[in-house]
């Protein structure tokens, strides 16, 4: 699609990737409308000079909350938005016995219960203009299911399947829908536990900004899905038909992931963009 064209509604704006999302695509000529739960960040990102000038529109909001959602909608529709992308989403690392059964249901209602529902509500609204795209950001962790991150895995791996699932089933409308899978990213939600274990383990970090850059690839080119990286990308495909080669390379990083996880839990994240660590053999 052209991005001049595009009126965008972008959760989790506020975040690394969602800011270097926002400007990017303010920088192609598109119409934004932003939603984060933070409104001071929100106004924050709104002031930037790389924002200046363009047409933005920040509105705090919870997208886990069926109030806000419909808010959103009514808002879209006035703007015209024909680009949705679900980018809000949290990164909990530890062990699933370590972890409290109310973070494991946060983890799946604001990274795979949210995007969906918000998708539910948005697509009226989509449906009403000549052509329109949603864009879902899950992460390497949505084909490979990763120790220390069992919760975000299976809501990653929810977001995929969701995400194939409604592009199969809009395939004979004026919708596209798109995936990006993002390996590890340097943001906020990287704590320090995670680069550590990356680290360790020698994966790689990609910035925002290459996240960016590939979100507005897949809507320049209209292309499925994109994976993020080498060899992340290899082994998100040899999961899908060697799992057991992927079991024995993740039973040796298990003493390390552990080590990791067992250390003193960091601050909780707060809902930015995910940045999960890659998968390493």
């Amino acid at each position: 699609m052209k991005l001049e064209d595009a009126r965008v509604l972008l959760t989790g704006a506020a975040g690394g990737i969602g800011s270097a999302v926002a400007k990017r695509l303010a920088r192609s000529g598109a119409k934004l409308l932003l939603t984060d739960s933070r409104q001071d960040a929100l106004t924050r990102l709104a002031a930037d000079a790389a924002l200046r000038g363009t047409a933005v529109t920040a509105v705090a909001a919870n997208v886990t909350t069926q109030q806000d959602r419909t808010a959103l909608c009514v808002r879209a529709e006035a703007a015209g938005i024909n680009v949705l992308i679900n980018l809000a989403g949290i990164n909990p690392f530890g062990m699933l016995v370590d972890q409290s059964s109310a973070d494991i249901e946060k983890t799946l209602s604001i990274n795979a219960l949210a995007p969906m529902l918000l998708c539910h509500a948005m697509l009226p609204v989509l449906m009403r203009t000549e052509s329109a795209h949603i864009v879902n950001v899950g992460s390497t962790f949505g084909s490979i299911g990763y120790p220390g991150f069992c919760a975000y895995s299976a809501s990653k791996f929810a977001i995929h399947g969701f995400t194939e699932a409604l592009r199969r089933e809009l395939a004979d409308t004026s919708i596209r829908v798109h995936y990006v899978a993002p390996r590890a990213t340097r943001t906020r939600l990287a704590t320090d536990r995670i680069r550590a274990l990356n680290e360790e383990l020698g994966v790689g970090m990609d910035f925002p900004d290459t996240v960016a850059h590939a979100v507005e690839g897949v809507l320049r080119h209209e292309k499925a899905e994109t994976f993020l990286g080498m060899p992340e990308r290899f082994f998100a495909r040899l999961n899908g038909v060697l799992p057991g080669l992927v079991d024995r390379a993740l039973k040796k990083q298990l003493p390390v992931i552990r080590r990791h996880a067992a250390l003193v839990h960091a601050p909780p994240p707060r809902s930015d963009q995910d940045s999960a660590v890659s998968f390493q053999a």
